[in-house]
């Protein structure tokens, strides 16, 4: 069995690691939490006169800088003037100067939103008519590139050594107290407290480029880091430092003076002091996420935030417990095996934890997502449902490993007992060979000869001892029911591997609501634009989402195909010309010489087959890449393209 341990575990972390990339690699610059809801002058408008000021509107509150929002004329240059400023709620305005010009202006913003993540984007509106800008790379992709990918693997070490380190105390202290002196648990519960702590240094040192520039250069800036540490989120990772400081006492006196201390009224007494100490120092640092993330802001934020805590803390007792458990039953000593008592009261642990999650889970569902249709139209809900999914498959594992554990008996540690009676005796014999070796030695004067026997008499007594060990492995490793259990723990720890690594997507994905509210502010903003006769560009796209029915051709016709406000309308036909409805529909245009865009339009549904959008505004002529995504199901979907020359 002990062979097949390392590439078992070799798997696990090849899983872990295509999971996380996979999931890091889809979740993009994109991962804001505030969206743009209103602005004024509104993306598209042609203004008679010059604005003096423009506003923005965000869902949430947000932090800005100096640099937060610039207003561009059609050259390229800043014709804001002083700082942003909070006018009122949501809003946050930026004046103007005087006498601009006739032209198109684009307007970019670059805010931190209430729970911590980047937000950014760019619009245009006009002055007397639209014009051609030479606006390049207006919109920065905050919390993207290197810097974004390095942070979000630093949340994602910071959830894992948080479970492991709360879950293994609680592992211990709950279910196995004799493991406290077992080695390998010992080192998994300090590598989890190294581990946090090196990912909250590590998210420290980040936060000022992940929320700036993106320049990896500017991770160890300590003007930026000096900013960092007066925000909320940085006062959330210093505490969580200091609260690290106390957990490195508690994994001391865990793993010192509690394992020496022998069982009786002074132990219990110290057992209860360190669950009430380990329960304040695990929901402290659970908090330092509630206090700055998505608990933080929204709805009912004096709720949602206790109610996160306990969720964080459920999740730790049951995978960070079942973590620990699995290095029980593959690691621990044959002469101290993890007894059946000890797994039934993790069992019973888990199920409370799981009930814990099932309510808290509810509750955060509701409040970000705020409808069943979020569930389909969402990233956010998206992957809610693949997290529902993977916590079913977990529970249903979980029920395999229960009736592994009713079956569960403890034969062979008693047997251990008794062999460990027997290597005692032989070791007894050993030593007073020894001795006699060592008299006769003393009273023939082959002083040389007695120390070699003794040599010898000592490498046999290891041997021995090496052989009664590896015999009780192999008689613990043989019983049929704790066999089947480490299989099932085994396959648990492998989804909560890729279940943890799907909830730290969640924490960095918009949150459904908000994502809606924006679509819904975006389409009235496209409403207000120009309209004309359609008809001035046309292209056609095949496509093929790979699910049922997910074959069809879509149209884009765009009117008049010029710098400026633009009619679009979008249409989906079967291969045989029949229009046909598919959930969604969305258009991307990109000028990538120019590095502008994508500027997403999500255009209204009108008829069957038939959606459009008014005012689509493009920049500057060029040849812009016009990019469809066709959902076809909850699952299926496609993204084509092609380039169109506008101007």
């Amino acid at each position: 069995m002990t062979r097949t341990i390392a590439p078992r575990l070799r798997i696990l972390v090849l899983l872990l690691i295509a999971v996380t990339g996979a999931l890091l690699a889809g979740a993009g610059p994109a991962s804001a939490h505030a969206a743009l809801t209103g602005s004024d002058p509104a993306q598209g408008v042609v203004a008679d006169k010059a604005p003096t000021q423009v506003s923005l509107t965000f869902s949430e509150k947000v932090a800005l800088n100096d640099g937060s929002l610039r207003v561009l004329d059609p050259r390229g240059t800043p014709v804001q003037t002083g700082s942003p400023a909070n006018v009122s709620g949501t809003t946050y305005a930026v004046k103007l100067k005087s006498g601009l010009a006739k032209g198109t202006y684009t307007v970019t913003y670059q805010v931190v939103s209430a729970d911590s993540h980047p937000v950014a984007g760019a619009y245009t509106f006009s002055v007397g008519a639209p014009s051609e800008t030479v606006v390049s790379g207006a919109g920065p992709a905050a919390g993207g590139g290197v810097v974004g990918g390095l942070y979000a693997f630093g949340r994602y070490m910071s959830y894992a050594g948080f479970t492991v380190l709360a879950g293994g105390a609680a592992f211990v202290l709950a279910c196995w107290r004799r493991g406290a002196g077992v080695r390998p648990l010992q080192r998994l519960v300090v590598g989890g407290w190294v581990t946090l702590t090196a990912a909250t240094l590590w998210l420290l040192l980040l936060r000022g480029s992940y929320t700036g520039s993106g320049k990896f250069a500017d991770v160890f800036d300590l003007d930026l880091l000096g900013q960092v540490l007066q925000t909320k989120t940085g006062a959330a990772l210093v505490s969580r430092l200091l609260l690290l400081a106390a957990a490195a006492l508690f994994v001391a006196v865990l793993f010192g003076a509690y394992t020496r201390r022998e069982e009786g009224p002074e132990k219990r007494d110290l057992t209860f002091g360190l669950a009430v100490g380990g329960v304040v120092v695990a929901a402290g640092l659970a908090s330092s996420w509630a206090m700055a993330e998505h608990a933080s802001t929204g709805l009912q934020p004096g709720l949602a935030m206790p109610v996160d805590v306990l969720h964080l803390l459920a999740v730790a007792a049951w995978l960070g417990g079942l973590t620990a458990l699995l290095t029980a039953l593959y690691r621990a000593p044959a002469e101290t095996p993890v007894e059946a008592a000890a797994v039934r009261r993790f069992s019973r642990l888990a199920f409370g934890s799981v009930l814990v999650l099932v309510a808290t889970g509810v509750y955060q569902s509701w409040r970000q997502l705020g409808s069943w249709s979020a569930f389909t139209e969402t990233r956010y809900g998206q992957l809610l449902l693949v997290k529902i999914a993977l916590v079913a498959v977990l529970v249903a594992v979980a029920a395999v490993s229960r009736r592994w554990t009713g079956r569960l008996t403890d034969p062979v540690a008693r047997a251990g007992k008794a062999r460990k009676t027997q290597a005692q005796a032989r070791k007894e014999q050993v030593q007073a060979r020894k001795e006699q070796v060592a008299a006769a030695s003393a009273a023939g004067g082959g002083k040389g000869t007695g120390a070699d026997d003794s040599e010898r008499a000592a490498q046999l007594a290891r041997q021995r001892a090496a052989v009664d060990a590896a015999r009780e492995k192999r008689l613990r490793d043989a019983d049929p029911n704790r066999f089947g259990l480490r299989r099932s723990v085994l396959a648990e720890a492998g989804v909560a591997l890729v279940l943890l690594a799907v909830t730290t997507a969640l924490t960095q994905t918009e949150p459904g609501r908000t994502e809606l509210e924006a679509r819904a502010a975006g389409s009235a903003s496209a409403g207000s634009g120009t309209a004309a006769a359609s008809g001035a560009l046309t292209l056609d796209m095949p496509f093929d989402t790979g699910g049922t029915d997910g074959k069809g051709v879509v149209s884009i016709d765009l009117d008049p195909a010029r710098v400026g406000a633009n009619e679009m309308h979008v249409y989906v036909q079967r291969p045989n010309g029949r229009a046909f409805d598919v959930p969604e529909v969305k258009v991307a245009f990109t000028l990538e010489a120019k590095k502008i865009g994508p500027l997403p339009v999500n255009p209204d549904h009108i008829t069957t087959g038939h959606w459009s959008a008014n005012g689509v505004q493009l920049p500057m002529a060029g040849d812009w890449k016009v990019a469809v995504t066709v959902r076809t199901s909850d699952i299926d979907q496609v993204t084509v393209s092609k380039n169109a020359q506008i101007g």
